[in-house]
């Protein structure tokens, strides 16, 4: 106790700045990742994309980030076994915070999209295992976390591959496919309304509802937000009739005036999902530094811990400052650097990425945003050839998603004895 008493001032500063880090390495490397089909399929500008990303992320992340967090992440390590030492949650969980935002400034200058809750539980892992004892980590909490590897990519990887080609067979490879986009584009319409009110139902505004008392299940929200994919079909259908086709494309594309069409429909599922990233992996950065807080402020470890709000603050601003400054080199390799995007493909990519988030929230699977949307654009991309896939940067993923939790794992043990060494 001596040493929070002594330190307390200093450890509290210092969970402050590492989690202001963590939050930049979310915003630099995970938002990105929400946003990169839109930049590139074209469907949104750099600047137009991180403006949006900064207004729902800050917003998902401040308003529907949550009141109360688990002390330590996805429960991997039983708080209660430090409850004699609670100075060693303090370190860990800083070394944890620095661990996790070290590693994720590392990927996102290689340009690589990695996941930060597989960082930050790498890094809780590792002080816990090896600076608590290896029987405080939960490794079948472990297990399901390294299964969502494979779960995200091949699920989200399939539904984006039927999708696309749905799109292909009804739209594109037709005779008039701007005749028959009106006629299918409604329904398309009604999955990103029945999608992402699911999406924000189940993750955007997960922690509003569990704060207020208020819960709904799964078969409440599906009806919810199949009245909202109603509504959106219905002014998708009226807003369609008013559009009129070039009548010479621009660059002499046929599909030019389709994927206008595709464009639109983006730019909301881009939203939803900013929002909903936003409000979940703020906890990423925040967690961590509301276990410090708590346990500085009563002396005490608690399984759950209270958020003040400028704990959420720091976390919202440090998103978005992030994505500002960093957002650029994740954006090329998911929009760009896998395959080529246009609208139409970047929108298959992000409905099945969103119908993945809910699948996962209705069944209790494991998975990634990040690993679900890299996923989903590989689909894409594989519904047009393997040839159309640039297999290089989808190898150098790969690897940095098995590197992940040993790098945080490896770079947290070395933070805590750290710590340990200066204040213990």
């Amino acid at each position: 106790m001596t040493v929070i008493a002594e330190y307390g001032q200093i450890l509290l500063i210092l969970a402050c700045v590492f989690g202001l880090f963590m939050a930049w390495g979310v915003g630099a490397n995970d938002v990105a990742n929400a946003m990169g089909t839109s930049v590139g399929s074209k469907a949104l500008t750099i600047k137009q994309a991180i403006i949006i990303a900064m207004i729902f992320e800050f917003l998902g992340a401040y308003l529907a980030g949550g009141a109360v967090t688990s002390t330590i992440r996805k429960g991997i390590v039983d708080p209660a076994i430090m409850a004699g030492s609670p100075e060693l949650l303090v370190y860990g969980m800083l070394s944890a915070l620095l661990a996790a935002g070290t590693w994720l400034l590392i990927a996102s200058i290689l340009g690589w999209p990695v996941s930060t809750t597989h960082s930050i539980v790498g890094a809780i892992v590792g002080f816990a295992a090896v600076g608590i004892s290896v029987d405080a980590v939960a490794w079948g909490k472990v297990a399901s976390i390294v299964a969502s590897w494979v779960v995200s990519p091949m699920l989200a990887g399939t539904i984006a591959f039927f999708i696309f080609r749905s799109v292909q067979r009804l739209i594109l490879n037709t005779e008039d496919p701007f005749a028959n986009a009106r006629r299918y584009i409604p329904f398309y319409m009604f999955a990103v309304g029945f999608l992402i009110a699911m999406v924000t139902l189940l993750k955007g505004l997960k922690h509003v509802f569990k704060d207020s008392g208020f819960s709904l299940n799964f078969l409440e929200s599906a009806l919810i937000a199949a009245v909202i994919g109603g509504i959106v079909c219905v002014v998708g259908i009226f807003l369609l009739r008013r559009i009129q086709p070039e009548e010479t494309p621009s660059g002499g594309n046929r599909f030019a005036n389709v994927e206008k069409l595709f464009a639109i429909l983006m730019v909301f599922t881009a939203c939803a999902m900013a929002f909903a990233h936003g409000s979940n992996d703020v906890a990423n950065a925040v967690g961590p530094m509301a276990a410090v807080i708590n346990v500085i402020n009563t002396g005490g470890i608690a399984a759950k811990s209270v958020m003040p709000s400028w704990v959420l603050l720091i976390g919202g601003v440090g998103i978005v400052i992030g994505l500002a400054t960093y957002g650029f080199k994740v954006m090329a390799t998911i929009g760009k650097k896998i395959t080529e995007l246009t609208p139409s493909r970047g929108f298959a990519a992000e409905l099945a990425a969103a119908a993945t988030v809910v699948l996962a929230s209705g069944t209790g699977l494991p998975i990634s945003t990040t690993h679900t949307l890299v996923g989903a654009v590989l689909g894409v991309g594989l519904a047009r050839g393997i040839g159309a896939l640039n297999l290089g940067v989808v190898g150098s993923i790969f690897m940095s998603w098995v590197v992940t939790l040993p790098a945080g794992a490896g770079l947290a043990i070395l933070f805590f004895f750290f710590f340990k060494g200066i204040f213990g």
